[in-house]
């Protein structure tokens, strides 16, 4: 049977399942990279022989890291696995093939004073309206304090932002879980003068975030633009998620601890947030002081 019909029905299932946009997206690009290099066309075409081929030419030609390797690897599987299910193929025809190591890297974040310093410029850059200036520094300050993905602010709605008890809900954010998080007093202070400008020009959009000459949500691609307009404005380099491990190093250094933490991020398993120990030397001094033999005198 034709594999791209066979993908397709695939799609369709994981779809069902609730699977995200961003997962079946991945699948299809795995699936499709690997049928167009080996040209694969039925189902019958695919063997262990040639799939080891894909990762090696994916390791040499592409040079993949070992993130990439375990994505793609991952895709497959449940690919292939599904595709026995459904009595498309008898075994799984990846098994045996073995993922690199991923390389155990501390997450890069900005300092205190780099994340206090974009925080300033945003907030005094020379904007044409004043909107743009309360909603990007209200924006950047929800990135920065409160922990967020770029996919859940920009799925953000308006109801979803509750000043006076100070928290944000987060609908449906990785892994399709809601989460609340609690919001500092100066966070609350951006994203109230955030409101009010937001009022002035009449508002109306079901998303937190709005465009300034539509009544929408503000895209994707302009907060890209931001980013790059902020970092040379600044003079500090930054992604988004980089700005998501900046609030994670800088609450471990501010003595929150790895469980409350955990769930303020949205992590399903509390090791992924064990990482930040790591990254936070700020944090580890401060554990280090209560080693009982600090005082020894010499």
């Amino acid at each position: 049977m034709q594999i791209e019909a066979v993908a397709q029905q695939f799609y369709q299932s994981t779809y069902i399942k609730g699977y995200s946009r961003k997962t079946i997206s991945r699948s299809r690009h795995s699936i499709v990279l690997y049928c167009r290099v080996f040209k694969i066309a039925q189902v019958e075409d695919v063997s262990n022989q040639n799939l080891r081929n894909f990762f090696y030419y994916g390791m040499t030609e592409r040079h993949w890291q070992a993130s990439t390797f375990k994505c793609h690897h991952k895709c497959l599987t449940v690919f292939f696995k599904w595709c026995i299910k459904e009595g498309y193929l008898k075994e799984n025809p990846i098994e045996g093939i073995e993922v690199p190591r991923l390389e155990k890297r501390l997450p890069r974040r900005l300092t205190k004073q780099e994340a206090g310093r974009l925080l300033e410029v945003v907030y005094n850059y020379p904007y044409k309206n004043s909107y743009l200036r309360f909603r990007n520094h209200a924006l950047f300050s929800t990135f920065i304090l409160a922990g967020l993905r770029k996919s859940e602010l920009l799925n953000l709605k308006y109801t979803d932002i509750d000043i006076e008890n100070m928290t944000i809900l987060v609908r449906q954010g990785k892994g399709n879980k809601d989460r609340i998080i609690p919001i500092s007093f100066t966070l609350a202070d951006s994203l109230r003068k955030y409101l009010v400008e937001r009022n002035r020009l009449n508002k109306t959009c079901p998303y937190f975030f709005c465009s300034l000459n539509r009544n929408m949500g503000i895209a994707e691609t302009s907060i890209k633009r931001l980013v790059e307009r902020m970092r040379k404005a600044s003079g500090v380099f930054f992604t988004i998620h980089k700005l998501r491990h900046t609030f994670a190093t800088l609450m471990l250094e501010g003595g929150c601890d790895i469980y409350s933490l955990s769930k303020m991020m949205g992590h399903s398993d509390i090791s992924t947030t064990t990482i930040y120990l790591s990254a936070s030397a700020e944090h580890l001094r401060s554990q280090m002081i209560k080693h009982p033999l600090n005082d020894l005198v010499q």
